[in-house]
């Protein structure tokens, strides 16, 4: 079975257990915790990939990690994934976990990369953008900065992405000049 699909159903049956007990937003930060640790640490992340680690060693860094940082049922939600052997696949079961959750919430993410940090008026002003394009009323902005785009923005909703930055028209240009 496909990654995606086996991390959507995990997700969905902790999103399930979190509606249950009265925790979304606790798992939420939980998942949202776990995901960032993971994108801290690369060799923690390899190390739950890594097949030739045995289950309970991993199993054990786990708890040693997170133990104390996350929910005792956000805990035991770790440890059943580690019993059945799908520790490899717990960042996708993360970030799909979040998406349920945006999905639930109704929030939509974005994700906005200029050449400079963003000014609360534009930050305002790409929110307004996204919220034309998809019809949410709640927006999270990623916001990243690369110099490599010269000037302008680009713009990623979903799977849509709207390039309004110097180094792209600058390519046209180019592809004009060529043809």
């Amino acid at each position: 079975m496909a990654v995606a699909t086996v991390a959507a159903r995990y997700a969905k049956s902790l999103l399930d257990l979190a509606r249950e007990k009265g925790l979304i937003e606790t798992m939420y930060k939980d998942m949202v915790f776990f995901k960032n640790t993971l994108a801290g640490s690369r060799p923690l992340l390899l190390m739950l990939k890594n097949p030739i680690v045995r289950a309970e060693k991993k199993n054990a860094v786990l708890k040693a990690v997170f133990a104390s940082r996350v929910d005792p049922v956000t805990m035991s939600f770790f440890e059943i994934i580690a019993k059945k052997n799908r520790e490899p696949i717990m960042d996708a079961i993360a970030d799909e976990f979040i998406n349920q959750y945006d999905r639930l919430k109704g929030v939509d993410r974005a994700t906005v990369i200029t050449t400079v940090p963003l000014t609360e008026e534009l930050r305002t002003k790409f929110k307004a953008m996204v919220m034309k394009t998809t019809g949410s009323k709640l927006v999270e902005l990623e916001e990243k900065i690369d110099s490599r785009l010269i000037g302008g923005y680009v713009l990623r909703v979903g799977d849509q992405q709207i390039d309004g930055s110097i180094r792209s028209q600058l390519n046209e240009l180019r592809l004009q000049f060529l043809n």
